[in-house]
């Protein structure tokens, strides 16, 4: 599977998801994403490869010993990692091909917003609404 950032300047290549999909709602990848919560899944580092444009990657420190890595030019926010762990955590958002799988957990909930929680509630469109 192949992923890549919004400006296509950057590309990876995983042969698989290691570990089940989490939307994970802490502060740091909400700050880091500006949206409620992060899709990510962990992938083994021997199952992950970065295809192009690494020199135009750049990585900012979010918390003691954890690397978020993401696009110089666009600012898409492709991994993050603890080097000292076997594996990536890759924002399941920026593949470009289907991974298979669904989300299998919301993680980090207690550090929802009272306005970013929609409970299912909030109308949904296929694109934009119609009296627009």
């Amino acid at each position: 599977m192949k992923g890549s950032c919004l400006c296509g300047a950057i590309e990876y290549e995983i042969d698989q998801l290691d570990m089940p999909i989490s939307h994970c709602h802490c502060r740091t990848c909400r700050k880091a994403h500006a949206a409620a919560y992060a899709s990510t899944a962990g992938v083994l580092r021997a199952h992950f490869r970065w295809l192009k444009g690494v020199e135009r990657l750049s990585s900012f420190e979010s918390s003691p010993g954890k690397l978020r890595h993401f696009c110089s030019i666009c600012g898409s926010h492709l991994v993050a990692e603890r080097p000292a762990q076997p594996h990536v955590i890759v924002r399941v958002a920026t593949l470009d091909d289907d991974p298979g799988q669904r989300p299998a957990t919301h993680i980090w909930c207690s550090h929802d917003l009272p306005w970013l929680v929609d409970e299912g509630v909030v109308p949904c469109f296929p694109e934009w609404p119609t009296d627009r």
